[in-house]
């Protein structure tokens, strides 16, 4: 009985965003009232609130539950996607994303190899730099500029936005998901590496599985040419993001596993893709034009290394300079956020000074700024609420409750249905990064009521078993972006087809529901 009435808050979000359709912002907020009530009135009453707030005021838990989840939201999640997208509109700003295009468009002839350079190489490091989006609207766009047919160009950019999104935006989502599980509301590089590590291994027979599918909807003749390509760039894709993970953390395997994709399939295309026929009027860019137009996402992946484990006097310096910490009474514990140290400061830094080569002034950035503040307005509410609500439904005992419930329901088959947890929050909140917020305790109230609180080996790869489950759930979610709302909303603009989100969704269902179930056996044969 407990996990059904503690399951309302995210009932409830379902039915308002799907089938009320109501905006996510109102969403989130409603539910979050309607969870706080839950946690005042209804948790103590049933017993779910934890022991160690036995003696606690209920009210001092909400409010301070809820102090901690604003904090989490604002500091540093909200200030990274708003430098993100700060970031891509510089490039619109300056016209700069025009060279991007064309560059892209100007090396072969060969259908598959352009569409999988823009979906999977470009669209993943649009992800990694910027996500929110922008992986989707700007290969869609780009592929219908080139003669595509809507529908496919919408399906395509929606695949190839998958396994990026868990480390999209500089890595939020699986830095916040490593965040949400740790003591104290801070994890270590450690545990953020070998978190990010599992969900590469996880995702691994995707990395190859969704080029393939990308090119056989392009061209289902080419069957060998297909196949070779898929493994050359799949193999290329997952080793990378895999060493990223494992040995830098969640900000880079996106961003240097595309790149290191988009290298694979040049490669690929002056060895065996169709020859580029000459054409008059084509455009040639001089070196220096192309690092104006890549400056931007060429700083910012500078001050990302240097900022980064790869730099380990630097790292340590910024991770122990600067750092508020704000004790947090009741709830016991201690908020930290480091000033210096947030990859939201390197995306400023990295986008401001490759706007200024770009030829924006200062005043012209700081515009661009104020207004992609101004447009986050909605984005903010979200992300606040959903916070707020995941730390409310923790801290009252609502999470655990769920978490037996699914136990008792599922048994040792539990590790197959997690990444479905993650893909269901996914498809109601738009985004990998609040499925991690909504999920990630209860992920890891279910490893530790399954026992799995030790160290194994998983494919070869040790680690902590409740990381494990953790990661499943951004497994998941990356699936889940393929046919959440907000994706296909992004789509149908994008590729102007109002009124034919349906369709869309129709047609990337059958792929999402393949990806969910091989991330789940995987997970599943893992342990």
């Amino acid at each position: 009985m407990t996990a059904i009435i503690a399951i309302i808050p995210i009932i409830l979000l379902f039915v308002l965003m799907l089938g009320l359709k109501m905006p996510g912002h109102k969403s989130a907020f409603i539910t979050l009232a309607a969870t706080v009530l839950l946690a005042l009135f209804v948790a103590p009453a049933m017993g779910m609130m934890p022991e160690k707030f036995a003696t606690a005021s209920t009210y001092a838990v909400v409010w301070w539950s809820l102090v901690e989840g604003i904090l989490k939201a604002v500091f540093p999640i909200l200030i990274i996607i708003l430098m993100a997208i700060y970031s891509y509109n510089i490039l619109v700003e300056s016209k700069e994303i025009e060279t991007i295009k064309q560059q892209f468009t100007s090396f072969t002839d060969d259908k598959g190899i352009l569409v999988l350079m823009l979906v999977w190489g470009f669209g993943g490091l649009l992800e990694g730099m910027a996500g929110f989006g922008t992986a989707v609207a700007i290969p869609a766009a780009i592929l219908i500029g080139l003669g595509f047919k809507p529908m496919f160009s919408a399906l395509v950019a929606l695949i190839g936005n998958t396994v990026a999104t868990g480390f999209g935006a500089v890595g939020v989502p699986v830095t916040t998901l490593c965040n949400e599980v740790a003591p104290g509301g801070s994890a270590s590089a450690e545990a953020i590496c070998e978190t990010s590590a599992f969900a590469v291994v996880q995702l691994s027979p995707l990395f190859v599985l969704l080029p393939f599918i990308i090119l056989m909807l392009t061209d289902r003749k080419a069957w060998a040419k297909n196949i070779a390509l898929a493994l050359w760039t799949g193999i290329i894709s997952v080793v990378v993001q895999y060493l990223c993970a494992r040995y830098l953390g969640s900000e880079t395997p996106a961003i240097i596993g595309s790149v290191a994709a988009i290298v694979a399939i040049i490669i690929y295309a002056k060895l065996f893709g169709k020859k580029k026929e000459h054409r008059e009027n084509e455009r040639h860019f001089t070196l220096g034009e192309t690092f104006r137009a890549w400056s931007v996402y060429l700083f910012i992946l500078v001050f990302i290394l240097v900022s980064g484990a790869l730099c380990p006097p630097v790292n340590d310096f910024l991770k122990t300079h600067l750092v508020s910490k704000v004790p947090l009474p009741v709830i016991g514990s201690t908020f930290k956020f480091g000033w210096i140290s947030n990859a939201g400061l390197m995306l400023f830094l990295g986008a401001t000074i490759g706007g200024m080569i770009q030829g924006l002034s200062l005043r012209k950035l700081m515009i661009v700024l104020a207004r992609t503040t101004i447009n986050l307005q909605k984005t903010v509410v979200t992300i606040v609420s959903l916070i707020a609500l995941a730390s409310v439904m923790n801290y009252s005992g609502m999470i655990g409750a769920i978490a037996a419930g699914l136990v008792a329901l599922t048994g040792s088959f539990y590790s197959f249905f997690a990444p479905l947890i993650g893909a269901i929050g996914t498809f109601v909140t738009g985004s990998d990064t609040s499925s991690n917020i909504l999920f990630a305790k209860l992920q890891a109230n279910v490893a530790g009521q399954l026992g799995m609180t030790g160290t194994s080996s998983f494919y070869g790869i040790s680690g902590t078993e409740s990381n494990w489950l953790v990661a499943a759930n951004t497994t998941g979610a990356t699936g889940g972006k393929m046919i959440s709302p907000q994706s296909i909303a992004i789509a149908t603009a994008s590729c102007d087809m109002q009124g034919k989100d349906g369709e869309i969704m129709l047609s990337a269902i059958p792929y999402a529901v393949v990806y969910i179930i091989l991330g789940g056996l995987m997970v599943y044969f893992g342990i």
